[in-house]
């Protein structure tokens, strides 16, 4: 079954051919001084989180066995499939089984993990009672692996193949990172994303603070590494220059692909310079290995490659027909040939390298009838594995069963509380061509609800957009689909996109239990340009409406949220009474994660107003609620909040480094971004000159100006008003002394986009720079108009920002 390609032979050789003993033993491990060295001194001082990461073959296995091997202490180790089934924190529970038998007393929160560890039901508490919000669920199960582990400390936790790992995994080696277990050294290895692409574990980890993971790259063998392991190998005292270079070339310095290749040359003999005798790519190296077995062994090793690293031989059995003793043999006779390796549970292949060139040499044909064949064979079993059916459906190009069980994956998933893998099933079923309209309409809704919270928002809305393309959608999905996108494009910094994608789907939202959250986002006023302030008014009272229509205790608090936010941000003095309100009500106790939400835009909200100490409280509870629940998708709004906090009060120093690494990691919440850049660029404004003088001074402003004209530019073309009208005051203020008539015009845009919106207290530092301007030029009166207007704007409006600014402009510009 598996091709034996050509045979490329070809005459020629060395004038002085070299002849190595057989190998003996394993390749010995050469090289990678300073990055051992590196994970010594990190494990040796827990606690810590590594992510060491490489391509496939790189060594990451071999460097983190070379550390064990010398590392004394306890060793937790889990190991990642390539093909896992929806079950949360699966190789973490594996690590603690391992290490189950030294478990001490226990937190009564580690009686969360009773229902996923049966067989460890005699060691952990009772399980608590059930939440009834499944994200406290979620939470409360990180709380207890991290007691579990806590107990296991001092200890050494190891975990391999993340870029495998299913999303709950890495939410909580997430929480690891910033809330780290005492005496716990955690070692991850993963794979190198690739340009254009992410994996869960490095989406979840570059949402951290940089300074919370340690990231050990490998890179591949340089020639001296190359040299020293062909000398070991070959039992050569002074291998060949020719040799080294040859080497290097042709394997790329892959240290899983030069180990095959030397371990070939050490068993063949002969001259390892000949290219006509000497294999020097993995490909060649497994068909020399091959070529002595037998086509019944050849089929069997085919067929394993198929079903994946470790060859069930029940499952190949079944698949081949074959009996167990006939299986048995071929793979011992695979084993022999250097082609499997006993991993001590069982044979397996050597790397995934080797089984995915053994796999490229079974026939498209025959790859496609073994996929089909073991997935019937899996469909007997139960409970069924879905995950696995669905990778093999289809590969075997059965569109129709392939989308079946990755439905029923992503509801596991979901039901499980993984929305992030959920969404990963799902995105895969919009590939089939031949999906019927109301199957893939169904399964977008799901996608969308999926992606709300999960890592796969960018790969969504695209797909989400064509079928709202279609004229032909019928209404219901129509609103659903529209409301999913409209969010997902707000949370991606998209603005105004989502909020008009929004107020489309409103209108065939029929559900007042749907419709009432999504007229609660419309309702928020510091996200768009123009839509007036009456306009999120009349949004908020439709959103009361639908929710009083609902009977939903959720949607109901989701409305009040907003009005209060609505509220405080229009300087209207009944915001604080619903806030206080709220915040000591059990319906938002209940909801921590809504709870945090709330109070950072409040925070915010504050911010605006000129509430720095109602603010700082806001936003104490806010970071407060969000440790207490490990949402670390919040955490980049927590420290945007933060660093807004000490600008408005004037805590400049250091400041613009700390909104530095925050844009620099704006991948944790792309939603914060803009914000952010406009903090920055603000600080920067207002800093610049304030050092020295001379050219050092002149460079400063012109970076600060640089950076608040990229922020309008950005804010005008997503639509988001509130970093637009900051940086348009801003950049007022900084050219006003030099070019006055510029600094006019910014100033009146900003005037003229904060008249758009209806709340003026928003334009008081663009007005003030209008009053300056004209008061430096000798005619005060010219800004008389617009102090008026802001005068008359926050007549009654618990504005005290712009009640100060209102004085200085008044004295500036008399009545």
């Amino acid at each position: 079954m598996i091709d034996g390609g050509e045979d490329k032979t070809r005459g020629g050789g060395s004038p002085t051919p070299v002849r190595p003993e057989r190998l003996r033993g394993p390749v010995e491990f050469v090289g990678r001084v300073t990055e051992l060295a590196q994970l010594r001194r990190l494990v040796a001082t827990p606690p810590c989180l590594i992510l060491l990461e490489g391509e496939p073959g790189i060594g990451k296995s071999r460097l983190v066995a070379e550390l064990l091997a010398e590392l004394p202490g306890r060793h937790l180790i889990g190991e990642c499939d390539d093909v896992p089934e929806p079950f949360p924190l699966g190789v973490l529970l594996d690590a603690i089984r391992g290490g189950a038998d030294r478990l001490g007393p226990l937190s009564p929160v580690a009686g969360a993990l009773a229902p996923l560890l049966p067989e460890l039901a005699d060691v952990l508490p009772d399980p608590p009672p059930p939440l009834t919000d499944p994200a406290a669920e979620r939470h409360r199960l990180l709380r207890a692996v991290a007691a579990v582990l806590a107990a296991l400390s001092p200890a050494t936790l190891l975990l391999e193949d993340l870029h495998w790992a299913d999303p709950a995994t890495c939410e909580l080696l997430a929480y690891l990172s910033t809330h780290p277990v005492e005496g716990l050294a955690v070692l991850l290895t993963a794979r190198t994303a690739t340009p254009g692409s992410s994996t869960p574990i490095h989406d979840a980890l570059a949402r951290t603070p940089p300074w919370s993971v340690t990231r050990v790259p490998l890179s591949p063998l340089d020639a001296d590494d190359v040299r020293r392991l062909a000398a070991r190998t070959l039992r050569l005292d002074d291998p060949p220059q020719q040799l080294t270079a040859t080497l290097l070339d042709r394997t790329a310095g892959i240290p899983f692909v030069v180990e095959e290749v030397l371990r070939t040359l050490a068993e063949r003999g002969g001259d390892p310079l000949a290219d006509d005798s000497v294999p020097f790519v993995l490909r060649d190296v497994l068909l020399w290995r091959l070529r002595p077995l037998d086509e019944a062994t050849r089929e069997v090793l085919g067929a394993a490659a198929v079903l994946g690293m470790t060859p069930d031989q029940r499952v190949l059995a079944s698949v081949l027909s074959l009996d167990r003793m006939a299986i048995g043999a071929a793979l011992t006779a695979a084993h022999r040939a250097g082609l499997l390796h006993d991993a001590g549970d069982g044979l397996r292949f050597r790397h995934d390298l080797a089984r995915q060139v053994v796999y490229d040499l079974v026939p498209r044909e025959s790859r496609e009838w073994l996929h089909l064949r073991i997935a019937r064979v899996l469909e007997q079993e139960l409970p069924k594995p879905v995950a696995q059916l669905a990778h093999h459906y289809r590969r075997a190009g059965s569109g129709a069963d392939f989308v079946r069980n990755a439905e029923a994956a992503a509801d596991l998933a979901t039901e499980r509380g993984d929305d992030a893998t959920a969404a990963s099933f799902l995105l895969q079923t919009m590939d089939v061509a031949e999906l019927p309209r109301p199957v893939r309409v169904r399964l977008a809704a799901k996608l969308g609800r999926s992606a709300i919270d999960g890592l796969s928002q960018a790969e969504a809305i695209p797909v989400l957009e064509r079928l709202l393309a279609d004229r032909r959608l019928p209404p219901g999905a129509r609103g659903e689909l529209g409301l999913v996108l409209g969010r997902m494009l707000r949370q991606q910094g998209e603005a105004l996109r989502g909020y008009t994608e929004i107020e489309r789907a409103v209108p065939f939202l029929r559900a007042p239990r749907r419709k009432a959250p999504a007229l609660a986002v419309l309702a928020a006023p510091d996200t768009v340009v123009g839509r007036h302030v009456d306009d999120h008014l009349a949004r908020c009272a439709e959103a009361e409406t639908a929710a009083a229509a609902s009977g939903d205790p959720a949607s109901h608090l989701a409305v009040r949220i907003a009005r209060a936010s609505l509220l405080l941000e229009s300087g209207d003095p009944a915001a604080w009474a619903i806030i206080t309100q709220l915040r000591a009500s059990a319906e938002l106790a209940d909801r921590p994660r809504e709870h945090a939400r709330a109070c950072l835009n409040w925070a915010q909200g504050a911010l605006h107003a000129g509430h720095p100490e109602q603010a700082e409280a806001l936003l104490a509870a806010g970071r407060a609620l969000v440790d207490e629940t490990g949402y670390e998708r919040l955490t980049a709004l927590v420290e945007a909040t933060e660093l807004s906090l000490d600008r408005a009060a004037g805590r400049l120093d250091g400041l613009a480094e700390r909104l530095r690494r925050l844009v620099a990691s704006a991948e944790r919440m792309p939603v914060t971004l803009l914000d952010a850049r406009a903090e920055l660029a603000t600080v920067l404004a207002r800093t610049a000159g304030t050092a020295s003088g001379g050219d050092d001074s002149a460079n400063e402003v012109e970076v600060a100006e640089r950076a608040l004209r990229e922020v309008v530019a950005d804010a005008r073309r997503v639509g988001a008003i509130w970093p637009l009208v900051q940086a348009l005051s801003a950049l007022a203020q900084l050219t006003l002394a030099e070019r006055p008539d510029e600094a006019v015009r910014h100033a009146a845009d900003a005037l003229s986009l904060v008249r758009g919106k209806g709340i003026l207290a928003w334009a008081a530092d663009a007005v003030l720079v209008l009053a300056e301007a004209a008061a430096a030029a000798g005619d005060p009166g010219r800004a008389a108009g617009a102090v008026a207007e802001l005068e008359a704007g926050i007549a009654g409006r618990d504005a005290p920002l712009a009640l100060a600014a209102l004085r200085r402009c008044r004295e500036l510009v008399p009545a």
